[in-house]
């Protein structure tokens, strides 16, 4: 059964008025259990319409989602959150600040199922976990579990966001541009950190990235829309062999244009 299925998706903006945009164009996406695929593209081609519409903060069209098996075609974000989890652009966006490293975690521990609020404290079973969780990412921060997470580094918030999201791997994992806030030095480090919590889980990922050296180097499988559309999709050697030049000349040769975005050109 695949983890993600996407048919004959449409998205459109102030449909019906004069300033009415397709911002999706029959989009049909099929990622199988375990894939990690990078999506690409220019600014306006739909990518962020694309993880939005998955994810449940933008209603649906026309069209088909399913995850898992499961029609989530109108189930509205709250329902999805037993099957995705979601790291976006910034680092302050996926933690509580005020809250430790520790009670951040535990909130994780319990995505998608009821909450009990009169339960104060974490569990010693689950911060024997923490640390173990966080001594893997090799930053130190298992010395940090009653540390306010809002005076930690946006790196160091970032990569205990991301382990948030795997803690109990989703059925899918949602990455919106999660290292584009990032200094260089630390974009890398977040980006091996992610490639590892994917592939000790075999996590079902969705990454979108403006930077086609990450879209290259990670992943097995490379989307790359234009206007709304899938220009290109590679994956396997094909993917393995590919440059930048060489990517670059097959969008044009899709596409019938050259990508000119600054923001993606020159990352």
């Amino acid at each position: 059964m695949p983890a993600l299925e996407i048919k004959e998706l449409d998205q459109y903006f102030e449909q019906g008025t004069v300033n009415e945009t397709r911002a999706l164009r029959n989009i049909n996406l099929t990622l199988e259990e375990g894939e990690f695929v990078a999506i690409i593209g220019g600014n306006g081609a739909g990518k962020s319409t694309l993880l939005n519409s998955v994810a449940g903060s933008l209603p649906v069209v026309y069209g088909q989602i399913k995850i898992a098996g499961e029609d989530v075609t109108y189930l509205p974000v709250a329902k999805r959150a037993k099957l995705i989890s979601r790291v976006f652009q910034d680092p302050r966006s996926g933690t509580a600040p005020r809250l430790s490293v520790e009670e951040n975690l535990s909130l994780a521990m319990q995505r998608g199922r009821w909450r009990n609020f009169w339960s104060s404290g974490v569990r010693h079973s689950d911060r024997k976990l923490f640390k173990e969780k966080l001594a893997s990412l090799n930053l130190d921060l298992e010395t940090r579990l009653n540390t306010e997470i809002g005076l930690l580094s946006g790196g160091q918030r970032q990569a205990i966001t991301l382990l948030m999201a795997t803690l109990k791997a989703p059925e899918l994992l949602l990455l919106d541009e999660h290292t584009a806030a990032l200094d260089p030095k630390t974009s890398a480090t977040v980006m091996a950190l992610t490639a590892q919590l994917v592939a000790a889980q075999k996590i079902t990922t969705l990454m979108i990235t403006h930077d086609m050296n990450d879209a290259l180097k990670y992943g097995d499988r490379l989307i790359m829309l234009d206007h709304g559309q899938i220009a290109v999709d590679i994956r396997g050697d094909e993917k393995a062999s590919m440059t930048v030049p060489d990517l670059l000349a097959l969008f044009q040769k899709r596409s019938g244009t050259a990508l000119v975005d600054d923001a993606v050109l020159l990352s």
